[in-house]
């Protein structure tokens, strides 16, 4: 059974008292590089209709941040070259420069997908040129023209084209093996009343084989998730052991066709609803317990031990029918066991302690069914008589009202009131962990540490917290480690919306539109000078700047990442960079 867990907010980085962003005229350094060829941008087809097509291809972020090498970032133009800007100095920028070209000529293709790019480790890249093409990469040091060569170790055709969600390159039992997660929007032909389409994620693991000296990388495992909506965010655990998805509809593994016999039989073993083994009932001074047994059984053939906080009841010379310590101690002495004429086994427990009903009988065992009768139900609903009204709000007092009767605005209406977490085990394809998000809308993933699992962000009532996963911490899976205050209320009111993310040091938040604008929210920091409150008379410790820069590009923004200095910002022909921290 998977684990219904809870995400447990750390009280000392929240800030009750946040006051919200002041609007800042400050003026941002901002450098713009014209590129040699326009970004390779596929647009949506006329089969690719859905919010599903949307959210996977058509907001697809076309600018890929190195996460293990500072300020490096690439994307991939018309002409298939995987293009890189490596920043050092800002008033010091050279064009990018091309570190690879994928070998297929991608305008032959009609049915394509836009080419994705991960980078699993500081040696290693997986890339799809969007035709259903799996590339892994021996890149050699990043970011760096003399050590970096691109190297192709190994591509496959793996059936349909896909993006490449999350990759991982880890180490097992001496072993080099890369975990790949492959996402589809594929045509469903049985979903008659939803979209049509269902979406898969297909778990490939490639590893390094060694035959008579020949090392060569093969493909180890292929495994495939279902949904029927687009995941907000898919990560492989670093070890590669797991899977983390957070998704609005379930995600879940499709077995291979030898394990689905197997499967379904087990289904129907669970599917069929056991007798409970015994009934009990109780009163304030004793417990009485009816137990069925076979004919042929008779009453030298029973043994029931009684002692004041333990039970024992074996039938013939069989396993214990009944065995264990009960909730509550009892009078053992005065405790007694017939045979009734229709074959049943009753036993009559006196209670040590009169009047405190037992929730269960013997601790932990689930196997009995509780009956209550009449009376019992009667009291029990008459003591929860206060509880209730047949009137609606009878009788409400004007200073305290029943609920909060503030209306929602209208930017915090959402649809997805119901998205998951889920955790899945990569040998056993369950479910091990379970967290309902409710209302904890998503807002977006970032990379903090390139050996951990992507951070995501969601929004807490109107603040957006941050957490990072870690998977070899069962007892804190996911842990809270930054807060950006007020940013879930700021991000629901702005309509154009595109990309959100956050520098790796978590000094700012930003945002932007589809064309043009972009937003920063920098973290509450203290005064240099002095500043006072004018409606309240007090004075203001520090405050949180909110920054906005216009583009000099009509075209839409196609890429967006943030480092701890500077935000890169992608449109079909410019890439921009903007200074939004010193360097220290």
């Amino acid at each position: 059974m998977a684990a219904h867990c809870s995400l447990q907010a750390k009280r000392l980085l929240l800030d009750p008292k946040f006051e919200g962003y002041k609007l800042s005229l400050e003026p941002l350094a901002c450098y713009q590089l014209q590129l040699d060829a326009a970004v390779a941008e596929v647009k949506l087809r006329d089969d690719q209709y859905t919010l599903d097509h949307m959210r996977a291809f058509g907001m697809y972020n076309y600018l890929h941040l190195d996460s293990w090498y500072q300020d490096n970032v690439y994307y991939v133009d018309q002409f298939g070259r995987i293009m890189n800007l490596s920043v050092t100095l800002d008033t010091a920028l050279q064009k990018p420069r091309e570190v690879f070209r994928l070998p297929t000529d991608l305008t032959a293709y009609d049915n394509r997908l836009c080419a994705s790019v991960h980078f699993s480790s500081s040696m290693w890249v997986t890339l799809s040129d969007g035709t259903g093409r799996l590339y892994l990469i021996k890149s050699g040091k990043r970011g760096n023209s003399t050590s970096e060569k691109w190297e192709i170790v190994f591509n496959e055709e793996l059936g349909s084209p896909f993006i490449v969600a999350h990759s991982v390159s880890f180490v097992k039992s001496g072993t080099h093996s890369v975990a790949v997660l492959l996402l589809r929007v594929e045509k469903d032909e049985l979903d008659t009343k939803g979209s049509g389409f269902h979406i898969t994620l297909e778990w490939v693991t490639v590893a390094e084989i060694s035959k008579e000296g020949d090392h060569r990388y093969e493909i180890l495992k292929r495994r495939v998730l279902q949904g029927k909506s687009v995941p907000h965010y898919a990560a492989i655990e670093p070890s590669g052991d797991g899977l983390m998805i957070v998704s609005y509809k379930p995600f879940k593994f499709m077995q291979a066709e030898d394990n689905k016999s197997e499967e379904s039989g087990d289904a129907e073993a669970t599917n069929e609803k056991k007798d409970p083994l015994y009934y009990w009932q109780q009163t304030e001074d004793d417990v009485t317990i009816t137990v069925h047994i076979p004919e042929d059984i008779t009453k030298d053939d029973i043994k029931v031990r009684f002692s004041p906080d333990n039970i024992c009841v074996i039938l013939k010379d069989q396993p214990p029918l009944m065995e264990g310590k009960l909730y509550s101690s009892v009078d053992h002495e005065s405790c007694t066991w017939i045979i009734r004429e229709n074959k049943s086994l009753e036993i009559s427990l006196i209670k040590k302690n009169e009047g405190p009903r037992w929730p269960e009988l013997v601790v932990g065992d689930t196997r009995g069914e509780f009956i209550m009768d009449s009376s019992q139900c009667s009291e029990i609903a008459e003591s929860l008589m206060h509880l209730t009204s047949e009137v609606m709000n009878p009788n409400p007092e004007k200073e305290n009202p029943p609920c909060n009767a503030q209306e929602l605005e209208e930017c915090d209406a959402f649809l997805e009131d119901s998205a998951s977490l889920c955790r899945f085990d990569g040998d056993t394809l369950k479910v091990t962990h379970v967290i309902n998000l409710g209302s904890n809308q998503y807002l977006f993933s970032v990379v903090v540490d390139p050996k951990e699992m992507p951070c995501f962000c969601l929004r807490h009532d109107v603040d957006a917290l941050l957490w990072q996963p870690h998977s070899d911490q069962p007892e804190n899976m996911w842990e809270h480690i930054a807060t950006f205050n007020a940013l879930g209320y700021v991000q629901a009111s702005k309509q154009d919306k595109k990309f959100m993310v956050c520098a790796p040091d978590y000094s700012y938040a930003a945002l932007c539109e589809c064309l043009r604008r972009v937003f920063i929210y920098r973290q509450p920091t203290p005064l240099a000078t002095v500043l006072y409150n004018r409606k309240e008379g007090r004075q203001v410790g520090q405050v949180a700047k909110q920054l906005v820069t216009t583009l000099e590009a009509n075209d839409p923004i196609l890429g967006f990442q943030a480092t701890s200095e500077r935000l890169f910002v992608l449109t079909t022909k410019t890439l921009f960079l903007i200074k939004v921290n010193s360097g220290n």
